[in-house]
């Protein structure tokens, strides 16, 4: 091995905090995981991993240093892409994440386009609802549902969704159907916690004096109390596609309440010649042009 392949190994183990599952993905032996990252703290001249039987963490000097070589490793790996002409394709790994559902619906169909198109090209999907830091976090690309703030992230839009409300027709048979905003005071409201916020960070004008009956940071557990007649529900118009689709929900207020979001793909703005992102870029644009609104 050589300087290079400690860093990435050093890399992976922190992502992972496991020696046998860096491995695993490098395809070495956990014993030359081991020994590539203690050749890299001897060179560098401190600890970068604490290693216990029981877990593996970052010393403080190992976060330091993680923060730099990452993008240093990515910026070095570019350049042999660069190098090469983009003549052996897209190769090695890809790290994307997307909010749980979102990447199950829409993403995963790509990766599993790319994968079975690029056989050198490998892609960890991590699906989580929370805004990831693609830096510190290692990943390449993104895929965030909202207005985005002002960063160093290059950005590009791919889709809308939209915000709606929505209930089952047994609830609005028990409670009414609201005709105006002014008549949701009177309803139940059930909020998925990471929803129940705009975009901006502030609590929407719509519920300012009362409190959701149910809050849950499940979208599952969120759209089975709407359709189990719990109360109205705010969510994205592609969480209750389905439901909207077969009638076990329906919209609340279309006229009045339906505020469009981006949806949108960021990466580091110093990664664009990289083939793997370029690549799920293209795909990604592509994918997403036949449906602009989902």
């Amino acid at each position: 091995m050589d300087r290079i392949d400690y860093i990435r190994t050093f890399l992976m183990v922190a992502d992972l905090s496991s020696f046998a599952e860096a491995a695993r993905q490098l395809r070495i032996s956990p014993v030359a995981a081991s020994r590539a990252v203690s050749a890299l703290e001897e060179e560098v001249g401190v600890p970068l991993l604490r290693r216990t039987t029981r877990s593996v963490k970052l010393t403080e000097q190992g976060s330091e240093y993680l923060e730099r070589a990452r993008p240093a490793l990515a910026a070095l790996e570019d350049a042999a892409e660069v190098a090469r002409g983009g003549g052996t394709g897209p190769r090695g790994l890809l790290v994307v994440t997307a909010p749980v559902l979102f990447g199950r619906m829409h993403v995963m169909p790509l990766v599993s386009q790319l994968l079975r198109t690029h056989r050198k090209l490998s892609i960890r999907l991590i699906l989580v609802d929370r805004v990831v830091r693609l830096v510190e976090e290692g990943i390449d690309i993104g895929i965030r549902i909202g207005h985005l703030p002002d960063s160093a992230l290059r950005a590009i839009r791919l889709a809308s969704v939209r915000q709606i409300l929505v209930a089952s027709p047994a609830y609005l048979a028990e409670h009414g159907t609201p005709a105006s905003d002014a008549e949701l005071d009177t309803h139940d409201f059930i909020a998925f916690d990471s929803a129940s916020l705009d975009d901006d960070g502030k609590r929407s004008n719509l519920r300012k004096t009362v409190e959701p009956r149910f809050i849950t940071n499940s979208i599952d557990a969120t759209i089975e109390a709407a359709t189990s007649g719990l109360g109205i529900a705010r969510l994205f118009s592609y969480h209750v596609a389905r439901e909207l689709q077969d009638g076990t929900l329906v919209q609340v207020l279309p006229e009045s309440y339906g505020r469009s979001m981006p949806v949108s793909l960021v990466f580091q703005g110093n990664r664009q010649q990289s083939q793997n992102i370029r690549v799920f870029i293209s795909a990604a644009q592509a994918t997403f042009s036949g449906t602009p609104h989902l």
